[in-house]
């Protein structure tokens, strides 16, 4: 069932989180191990422009890691769920692969300020993790499951929640998220 709310509005080309949110705890013990990976460069621009060239280097990025990185779950490669980190092995799941391609993208020059990690449902309900890139356009997400650079209004996802824009915090799009189709789930 769809919930409208003015909380926040799903329809707009930028996903606006409402509240402060408990941080996921594997991505703290992710900053810990790899706290560079974590620094958002307070100061810098928190968007990019949304020109070809930068639209054609987060699709290029997104297409090269999801081919690159063999999807496998945490418990597969680690023994236990959900641990986040760098795929330096060449294996890894959703985050790992997001998080490989936010350090991508930032050593090309893109912002850290304007990538966010993002926690997701799909559509059976089960939690994911996207990169979502802040353009003067709207905001797009970076996926393992598509090679397409989407709007994040093209997307099926409800979304949950994303890291603040200080960098450690994270931040909620409402007590149950927030979908592209215009409304809060319940």
């Amino acid at each position: 069932m769809i919930v409208l709310t003015d909380a926040a509005d799903a329809r707009g080309p930028f996903l606006e989180p409402v509240e402060p949110a408990l941080a996921i705890s594997a991505w703290e013990q992710f900053c810990a191990r790899w706290p560079a990976e974590c620094r958002v460069g307070r100061g810098r621009a928190g968007r990019i422009a949304a020109s070809s060239a930068n639209l054609a280097l987060l699709d290029r990025v997104n297409r090269s890691v999801n081919s690159e990185i063999e999807l496998v779950t945490d418990l597969e490669q680690w023994g236990r769920n959900d641990v986040w980190s760098m795929p330096v092995d060449g294996r890894g799941d959703c985050e790992d692969i997001q998080l490989l391609k936010r350090a991508r993208l930032a050593a090309a020059g893109v912002p850290r300020a304007a990538m966010r990690m993002a926690a997701v449902l799909d559509g059976r309900g089960e939690g994911h993790a996207v990169l979502l890139v802040r353009t003067d356009a709207g905001d797009y997400v970076l996926d393992n499951v598509t090679d397409a650079l989407l709007p994040w209004t093209s997307t099926s996802y409800v979304y949950v929640k994303r890291e603040d824009d200080q960098g450690r915090g994270w931040v909620s799009y409402g007590p149950r998220g927030i979908s592209a189709t215009g409304g809060l789930f319940r």
